[in-house]
């Protein structure tokens, strides 16, 4: 796998500036272990957060540009882009067809992150809501739900679009994830729609972590990649799985 710059730094720009006020807005709001051993509704990142990998890069490794689509990823670090322009600039370098796509998934079983079965289970048996939402690509997510028992209507993710013959052609731009503050949508859009009082949002970046509010409460992850900015800017970091699940059932805090 060819070492690439985090997809999570492509499209930060102005959310450090937001991380002060973020972290006294959840300061000021209901403890998050408090919201955590009550949440009605839990929505996890993927990348580097349900899984080990970034799939974005672990795909353009496999179509052969994996290189190309790491010096993007410094170009774009250094300019003002948002999360849409990265995208569109990479897949645009990717180009994956749908057979690609489908080679790249039989080839690549998702690398689940220790923990995340076990903790998923856990809030299943809590009839707790559980949902991914994602920058990444809904087939490739798919997978990855089907092994945690999460419905598909609970997985919110880009949509890779391809002509009669196959070829890429792009993606859902209609999709909530696919620009800025994509996954801060989805969580306001899933508490108006079904009421949720204590909705959790867990992943491992600033993306995850502006969504609160309108979430409830946030949790930093750092079982696969320490953001800095994030595990500062947590009321509560994890690097392990198991603390959350052993959490779900105490009176601590």
């Amino acid at each position: 796998m060819l070492a690439t710059a985090p997809t999570e730094n492509l499209f930060t720009n102005g959310i450090d500036s937001r991380f002060a006020k973020l972290s006294a807005k959840m300061s000021t709001g209901k403890n998050v272990r408090y919201t955590w051993r009550h949440a009605d509704a839990v929505c996890f990142d993927v990348d580097s957060t349900v899984c080990r990998d970034e799939a974005i890069d672990e795909l353009a490794d496999f179509c052969g540009v994996g290189q190309k689509v790491a010096e993007l990823t410094k170009v774009a670090m250094n300019g003002n882009m948002t999360f849409r322009e990265a995208l569109t600039i990479r897949l645009n370098i990717i180009k994956p067809s749908r057979q690609q796509l489908q080679q790249y998934i039989e080839n690549n079983p998702p690398r689940m992150t220790p923990g995340i079965m076990e903790l998923v289970d856990a809030l299943h048996k809590k009839k707790v809501h559980v949902f991914l939402i994602t920058g990444g690509f809904r087939a490739i997510v798919l997978p990855v739900a089907k092994r945690l028992n999460i419905p598909e209507a609970n997985v919110f993710a880009n949509v890779l679009q391809f002509d009669q013959q196959g070829n890429y052609a792009g993606f859902d731009h209609a999709q909530l994830t696919s620009d800025s503050g994509g996954k801060t949508e989805v969580c306001r859009h899933l508490k108006q729609k079904y009421g949720f009082k204590n909705l959790v949002m867990i992943g491992d970046g600033a993306t995850d972590m502006e969504t609160c509010p309108p979430a409830d409460g946030f949790i930093g992850f750092g079982g696969n990649a320490v953001r800095e900015n994030v595990k500062n800017g947590s009321e509560w970091y994890v690097y392990d799985f198991n603390e959350l699940r052993t959490a779900l059932n105490t009176n601590v805090g």
